[in-house]
């Protein structure tokens, strides 16, 4: 199995940046697809964005162009998001998939964006 902890979240004014961090032990290799949602107050999770075994990465509309998805190595997933809004305020969760396997989920950090 596949353990996930994310970190990094935290305060910032509208037009800063963050960088959340997934750290991920266990079978790691294993894994498919590493993903960020995210989830605000009152509404239902989303898709932020993807990045595969491969390297390809794949953006909600949201987020393109301001948010960036990287892996340093099979053990950690970056989310480094620029130009933040009021609006990406939420509880942002990381995800690890592989197909017709498991399907995990991190504890959540908690980014607020004041204006």
């Amino acid at each position: 199995q596949v353990q996930l902890v994310e970190s990094g979240g935290g305060l910032v004014q509208a037009g800063g940046s963050l960088r959340l961090s997934c750290a991920a032990s266990g079978i790691i290799f294993s894994i498919n697809v590493m993903a960020w949602y995210r989830q605000a107050p009152g509404k239902q999770r989303e898709l932020v964005a993807t990045i595969t075994s491969g390297g390809s990465t794949n953006y909600a509309d949201s987020v393109k162009g301001r948010f960036t998805i990287s892996r340093d190595n099979a053990k950690t997933t970056y989310l480094i998001m620029n130009s933040l809004k009021p609006e990406d305020t939420a509880v942002y969760y990381c995800n690890a998939k592989r197909y017709g396997s498991f399907d995990v989920w991190g504890q959540g950090t908690q980014v607020t964006v004041s204006s």
